[in-house]
């Protein structure tokens, strides 16, 4: 199976996108070299934020042409995360023709809420000032979902739920997936 060298990677804060980029991450097809200590945040049990995230006001901006600053090298595919691809995947998916776009959703009242339970803007990386306040926060996550369900449609995605069954068909690869993602669908544009 042909694998890219990044995945474009979107969905809305609190939709448990930073988690389901960890257990991809967990397999060695996947380049980690842009975690660093400052570059993570913990949540109680949960996993949290690992490596660089693209934003807005965050430590990178969100350039597709500008990633792969991000990483210190190694092999592997890069997993390119930002809220903000939600914007600019119109863009994105024809500038980088051999690269995928990787979509999760999950309904914005509980993507919200997660948010806000995981720390809101106390979450110490990446840095979430730039949306100023919980009512803007929660109209960018609709804006955002709205946009990624608008290019699912545009492509004729399919959408999963995400199990180590939809990893080995999408990637080839055996990672198991012990957590269950049953409010949040996936879908690969390739």
């Amino acid at each position: 199976m042909n694998l890219p060298n990044r995945i474009f990677f979107t969905g809305v804060p609190g939709s448990k996108w930073s988690g389901i980029a960890q257990i991809l991450e967990s397999d060695s097809a996947f380049n980690t070299s842009d975690r660093m200590p400052e570059r993570e945040y913990a949540h109680n049990t949960y996993s949290g934020h690992k490596g660089a995230y693209f934003g807005q006001g965050m430590e990178f901006y969100p350039d597709p042409t500008k990633v792969d600053q991000a990483w210190h090298g190694g092999d592997g595919i890069k997993i390119v995360k930002s809220h903000d691809w939600a914007y600019m995947l119109d863009v994105i998916k024809p500038g980088f023709i051999d690269d995928w776009a990787m979509l999760v959703y999950r309904p914005n009242e509980v993507s919200n809420a997660w948010w806000h339970q995981a720390g809101g803007f106390e979450i110490s990386y990446p840095n979430y000032s730039h949306y100023k306040n919980s009512e803007n926060m929660f109209d960018a996550i609709k804006e955002q979902n709205n946009n990624i369900l608008r290019f699912a449609h545009k492509h004729n995605a399919t959408w999963n739920y995400f199990t180590t069954e939809w990893i080995k068909t999408t990637f080839g690869l055996d990672i198991e997936v012990n957590t269950s993602y049953d409010d949040i669908l996936v879908s690969i544009i390739k």
